[in-house]
């Protein structure tokens, strides 16, 4: 059985994808969220500005941006 694969692609100032990603791949949506929303701080300040929500390869959500007040 194939499980689904979720994971952000995070991209800097010039819209360049971070590689290595900085994102573990998670199984589903609701942890690949929970995720972000704890540690959008520490990827923000190493250099992400943006994250898009990946599901196998494909854009499942909108670019989210990632901003420090």
């Amino acid at each position: 059985m194939i499980r689904p694969r979720w994971e952000w692609a995070l991209a800097d100032q010039e819209g360049r994808r971070l590689e290595p990603s900085l994102s573990p791949v998670f199984t589903t949506q609701y942890d690949a969220e929970q995720w972000l929303g704890e540690h959008w701080r520490r990827l923000a300040g190493a250099g992400a500005v943006s994250a898009t929500l990946l599901h196998d390869g494909a854009q499942a959500t909108p670019v989210i941006e990632l901003r420090i007040p």
